[in-house]
């Protein structure tokens, strides 16, 4: 009892957040002289917005108050980090974070307000099926992957939008199954899905994206586990994976490249090996303490801003600030686990769990590759790695995980009055 007393004692989540902004922001500021009061107003502003959002979430019983919060971590994280590599991308990634908000929120009352998401099974093909020829007809090709459109000098990658719409199709799948298998035998049916999911892949591979189809292989496996009684159908899929993995090391030269350079990057260090090798030398150099905001040098490692932010963070925050952004996104992880498992309706339930496994697997993809556990995939880490697509569409897919668990609340809220 004494211990509850105490725990209701500390600072609320929140607060701790602003301190934490308050005193990085500051660093910044204090870094060089003349002072810049720049990174002040970045800093600011940051922390007004955050407020305001989780006290609309809090105020207005808006579901779970806590995913936000710990969003709201990574992102200041990531914004310190970007600011200090950058100041123009720090302001940038700020300008970006606006955007974000309003796709969260526009996530979380379109989702809300139409309520026939799971029935739009074979427009989710479609769209995807649609996204992919406009990008083909239309898009450009940056740093290899021809996955941009650009308009007007604004660019958008449309794999981000390509994710959202591949875990909509799962979950109205596994919805609409058993309607499914009324009308159709369940081999056709389990083959056909089996083929679509491949081709909503491939069409990303054909794109010349390869992060992107590998989280979404990892998600798929993993909703088919969870769902799926027959071990068989694991198993072909199992196989399914390792045969493409092996065609694509043997006939596709960008992937035997990084499976060398993961191999042992120390043979050729100055070409194929050079990102990792810098990545590790940084993560290397900061020890666990760090050396301090604006005392390492990051800007060595080629696309810190994006693929290797978390190596930036380790070498300037320590291992100690590298494990402190993993338990973030384990928390994040496990909040969204536990709204899936209270979810009733099996659309929201593997809505949730796919979008809570995205967050998962894309940041255990390129957390592994900065430091060579896994190979590098060129993907970037939600909410703290430079990109407005990226950063728009988690904040979009983070409002339909909001919207599902404001659904609970009220259900929950909706017993409790009817059991009095």
């Amino acid at each position: 009892m004494q211990l509850m007393r105490s725990a209701h004692k500390l600072p609320h989540p929140v607060y701790m957040l602003v301190l934490v902004d308050i005193f990085a922001f500051s660093l910044l500021f204090f870094r060089e002289t003349p002072y810049d009061i720049s990174p002040l107003i970045v800093g600011l502003s940051l922390i007004a917005s955050i407020l305001m959002v989780y006290f609309l979430i809090r105020g207005f019983k808006l579901g779970d108050e806590y995913i936000f919060l710990i969003v709201s971590m990574l992102f200041s994280i990531g914004a310190v980090m970007l600011y200090r590599l950058d100041s123009e991308l720090g302001i940038k990634q700020a300008k970006w974070l606006g955007i974000g908000l309003v796709a969260f929120f526009a996530g979380y009352f379109i989702f809300g307000w139409f309520k026939v998401w799971d029935r739009l099974l074979f427009f989710y093909m479609a769209a995807s099926m649609g996204l992919f020829a406009v990008t083909m007809g239309f898009g450009r090709e940056i740093k290899g992957s021809n996955n941009w459109i650009v308009f007007q000098g604004f660019s958008i990658q449309t794999s981000e939008i390509a994710k959202i719409l591949f875990l909509f199709f799962l979950a109205s799948y596994y919805s609409q199954r058993e309607k499914l298998f009324a009308r159709f035998s369940k081999v056709r049916v389990t083959a056909a899905f089996m083929l679509v999911a491949y081709l909503l892949m491939g069409l990303l591979v054909l794109q010349k994206e390869w992060g992107t189809p590998l989280v979404l292989f990892l998600v798929y496996f993993a909703v088919i586990y969870i769902f799926e009684k027959d071990v068989r159908i694991l198993l072909v899929n199992a196989l399914a994976a390792v045969t493409a993995g092996t065609a694509g090391v043997l006939f596709v030269h960008h992937i035997r490249v990084r499976v060398d350079a993961w191999i042992n990057p120390w043979a050729d260090i100055a070409q194929k090996g050079y990102q990792i090798a810098q990545s590790l030398f940084a993560i290397g150099a900061g020890g666990f303490f760090g050396t301090g905001i604006g005392l390492g040098r990051p800007e060595l490692i080629p696309e810190v801003r994006t693929d290797f932010i978390f190596s930036a963070i380790c070498e300037e925050m320590g291992i100690f600030g590298g494990v402190a952004v993993i338990l973030l996104f384990l928390l994040l992880v496990y909040r969204g686990f536990k709204i899936a498992l209270r979810c009733g309706e099996v659309f929201e339930k593997t809505l949730a769990l796919g979008i809570t496994l995205m967050f998962a697997f894309q940041t255990f993809v390129i957390i592994g590759g900065v430091i060579k556990l896994l190979l590098l995939t060129g993907i970037t880490l939600p909410f703290i790695s430079y990109g407005g697509s990226s950063l728009v569409t988690n904040f979009a897919a983070l409002g339909v995980l909001q919207r599902i668990s404001a659904k609970q609340a009220t259900a929950e809220r909706s017993t409790a009055y009817e059991d009095r």
